[in-house]
């Protein structure tokens, strides 16, 4: 399905600058935006998939550096989107 959406200069600019450095298209930002806020894709998920299951077992999830989680997960997403 197709949707439009007008954007104001200031949003488009942000959307365009986050998909840029996330390296995923716009669609797909605004995508995954979507699926979180209306509660069909849950944060805490995606991050359980990313950790590595041996640290996983060892630490709680609150002890977790949170650079090193967000660097696993933009790897999987660049590795995702450029397949």
């Amino acid at each position: 399905m197709t949707l439009s959406v007008r954007l104001d200069p200031v949003l488009e600019s942000r959307l365009d600058q986050e998909a840029k450095r996330l390296g995923i298209t716009k669609s797909e930002f605004v995508k995954d935006a979507l699926e979180r806020v209306l509660g069909m894709k849950n944060p805490y998920d995606l991050l359980q998939q990313v950790r590595d299951p041996e640290a996983y077992r060892v630490c709680e999830p609150t002890t977790f550096d949170s650079e090193n989680i967000a660097a696993k997960v933009k790897e999987r997403l660049r590795a995702k989107h450029s397949a």
